[in-house]
């Protein structure tokens, strides 16, 4: 059963009336085989409470993983993102198939195929929708909940079609079942804005019936009010940019009718309507980023950092722990302001991203490689791009960059050790809690046996402590950087049932912010939304406000004169901050597809360390070197801007058009 809706699991169980304790619901919840699902006769679903709590378990079970970004992975987004490649071409790691050329729509039946799955997914919710009134004894608080979510699924089943495949087929509410062989039942795809209205409309609905907040810990993975309004928030953003907004590159995909199935006229209201999204989930007063206070190991602010207490300046917070503990499993999520919905992530397994991360000496992967630009996008501690030098930090382009710091340091849970290169000194704070890079020092502290499997300090070099071994010759870091995002310091693979336990934010406050900055930056007018009533312009001090949080919150200084002076300069300081806020979330694709920006980036080399260097080669190790393999020759084409939709599903529906160049 996936995990994710054990969001059902708490308030429900008040519902059943049948439920005299939470052992025998919690039975219940897990035996979603008894039946199925796909029940042959459907009224048997609603007799009771018990068989519509299991049926709706099961709809549930269509969510994805979202947590499993590489290995195993429930779509090809992470492991074909610019930042990062898998160190093996593989039917676990099939998202480098995508830039490699190996998907096809015969491909995409076995690779990612989640057409039917979560067409299957609003089928059900329909039918829960339409006939919950025959459930015996159901309160009017169950009611409201179902519907709720039912609405909820609904909508995120086709943003999630809309996200993967583009433009869709929108199902009857009625109970027609949209996978089917008759040709009677098959539809013609909407255009991209009827889906986003569809979306909208369950959303809404869900809004109206979810509750606000998850306050027990049982309910952390439940999608609230707030889930739906995150949900529109992504997606009106993503509506209103250049992808779907005017593009002229789809002039000629249209529908029977003659509809362009991309908007052909740019619509600046759209982005009016994106930033209502964002500001009405800010007007909640009910999210906020998550802080941790200074302590006496706290990294001190550069010179030019506001001092001023946080959100107005970045004093009296650790910036690394604020950031960092979201994703470790330090702070419970339902006292995480900043966590609007979640799931569970599995720590332990092999398809967790600490396996993947983690060398051979703490039984990981050693298989997950990032890029050089993506190391290069970190800023300095004082704000500064490495490229340009400052009169107090070294910068990562100096001569001496290779050169060890030659004195060890604590920057809150990291420690630097006295090898460490100075190009990975002095750098902000989100580079240490996200990237692993050579010389870094691996605690593992669960690890309580008698090897030599914790506090290492790990190496990249051809005769480093992280090589490849005789064993597994493939199983080695080519870039000389990993993701330790979701690494907890005490984490070691070699003590499993020591590892922490950690969800995965689906929806996080910096992304609402970040998006309400995007989109007032992008309007030329004023927009006053017609459900709301919010009213929005491109307000300068409302950008810098809302950006400015989510720099404060990393220790640096907020938007500079020199980003501030036009909308292209706050447009690319926008853009550099999603890169790095969101590093390895599986956003990144995504935003390099809605603003139409995935050919330049695909085009540059992919460089990092020289990993063929030996310990005693530190100068031509610490020299960004251009791979040219076979796991880094992919090239980007204009077909994948969208996934192909599955052979299988197009043998079934006759109106079905390809997506373009598939």
């Amino acid at each position: 059963m996936n995990s994710k809706f054990k969001i059902l699991f708490a308030i429900i169980c008040l519902a059943c009336v049948t439920c005299i304790g939470l052992n025998s619901c919690k039975k219940d919840y897990l035996n979603v085989d008894e039946y199925l699902y796909d029940l042959t006769n459907i009224d048997s679903v609603f007799v009771d409470q018990d068989k519509l709590l299991t049926y709706v378990n099961g709809i549930a079970s269509y969510l994805p993983d979202e947590d499993k970004l590489w290995t195993n992975s429930w779509a090809p987004f992470q492991g074909s993102s610019d930042e990062n490649f898998t160190s093996w071409n593989d039917s676990r790691h099939a998202g480098i198939k995508l830039l490699l050329g190996e998907i096809t729509p015969y491909t995409a039946n076995t690779y990612f195929n989640n057409y039917a799955t979560w067409y299957k997914g609003i089928r059900k919710a329909n039918t829960v929708i339409a006939r919950i009134d025959e459930t015996r004894g159901l309160s009017v608080t169950g009611k409201r909940q179902y519907l709720g979510e039912m609405y909820f699924l609904k909508g995120y089943f086709m943003y999630l079609l809309l996200q993967q495949y583009g433009p869709a087929v929108i199902p009857p509410d009625d109970l027609l079942d949209i996978n089917s062989n008759t040709d009677i039942l098959s539809q013609e795809r909407a255009t991209f804005d009827d889906c986003v209205n569809y979306v909208v409309k369950n959303m809404e609905l869900a809004n109206s019936y979810l509750p606000a907040t998850k306050e027990a810990l049982a309910d952390i993975y439940r999608p609230t009010s707030g889930a739906a309004l995150a949900t529109l928030s992504r997606l009106l953003l993503t509506a209103a940019s250049p992808m779907y907004n005017g593009n002229q590159s789809y002039a000629g995909w249209t529908r029977a009718d003659g509809k362009p199935f991309i908007s052909q006229t740019k619509d600046n209201n759209k982005w009016g309507r994106a930033a209502a999204a964002a500001k009405r989930i800010m007007q909640t007063g009910m999210y906020e980023l998550y802080t941790y206070p200074a302590s006496t190991d706290t990294e001190p602010l550069a010179y030019n950092v506001p001092t001023a207490a946080y959100p107005n300046g970045a004093g009296g917070i650790d910036p690394y722990r604020s950031y960092k503990y979201t994703f470790i499993g330090e702070v419970p999520a339902n006292s995480n302001r900043e966590v609007i919905w979640c799931t569970r992530s599995n720590p332990t397994g092999g398809d967790s991203p600490l396996w993947l991360s983690s060398p051979a000496q703490l039984a990981g992967g050693n298989g997950l490689n990032l890029t050089q630009d993506l190391v290069d996008a970190y800023k300095m501690k004082d704000g500064f791009d490495i490229n340009k030098s400052s009169a107090i930090f070294p910068y990562p382009g100096s001569n001496d960059a290779y050169q060890p710091i030659g004195t060890a340091k604590t920057i809150s849970d990291v420690q630097l050790v006295s090898n460490t290169a100075k190009m990975y000194n002095n750098r902000e704070a989100r580079f240490y809690a996200t990237i692993g890079f050579s010389h870094s020092y691996w605690k593992g502290t669960s690890y309580t046996g008698a090897g030599a499997y914790k506090n290492l300090e790990i190496t990249y070099y051809s005769n480093g402590s992280a090589a490849p071994t005789v064993n597994y010759p493939n199983d080695y870091n080519h870039t000389g950087y990993t993701c330790i995002k979701y690494n907890h310091p005490v984490d070691n693979m070699q003590a499993t049932g020591s590892i922490t336990n950690k969800i995965f934010p689906i929806f996080r406050y910096a992304e609402v912010l970040l998006n309400y900055a995007e989109a007032l930056n992008e309007m030329n007018g004023s927009y006053t939304d017609p459900t709301t009533g919010i009213v929005v312009d491109r307000n300068l001090e409302e950008i810098k406000s809302a950006f400015n949080r989510v720099r404060f919150r990393a220790g640096l200084p907020g938007l500079t004169s020199e980003e501030l002076v036009s909308q292209e300069s706050i447009r690319n300081a926008i853009k550099l901050e999603r890169k790095v806020e969101f590093a390895c979330e599986g956003r990144r694709y995504h935003d390099l597809r809605r603003w139409m920006d995935a050919p330049a980036a695909y085009s540059k080399p992919v460089t990092g360390m020289n990993i063929k260097a030996t310990s005693s080669q530190r100068d031509r190790y610490y020299t960004r070197t251009t791979l040219s393999e076979t796991l880094t020759n992919g090239v980007w084409s204009f077909k994948m801007y969208f996934w192909p939709i599955p052979k299988d599903a197009m043998d079934k529906n006759s109106k079905l058009i390809q997506n373009p160049s598939w």
